[in-house]
C-alpha cells in the first residue's frame, strides 16, 4: 500500500490533523500536503513514518 494511503487511513482513524501528523512524524507540518502534491519521500523518511504510525497505534490501543 502506498505511504500516502497509509497516512490517510491513519488520519481518518485517529482524527488527527495532517499538519500535526507531519510535525510529530517527521518534524514537517507540510509533509502530508507535499505528499498529496506529488512529493516522493526517501526510504529513511518512509521508514520513520511507518514507525511513527506503528508506535502510535501500539500506545493508543484500547
Amino acid at each position: 500500500m502506498p505511504l500516502l494511503r497509509k497516512i490517510e487511513i491513519f488520519l481518518k482513524e485517529t482524527n488527527m490533523a495532517w499538519t500535526r501528523f507531519g510535525r510529530l512524524a517527521v518534524r514537517d507540518p507540510r509533509f502530508v500536503q507535499d505528499l498529496r502534491n506529488g512529493r516522493e519521500p526517501g526510504k529513511t523518511v518512509s521508514e520513520r513514518v511507518e514507525r511513527f504510525i506503528s508506535l502510535w497505534r501500539a500506545d493508543h490501543v484500547n
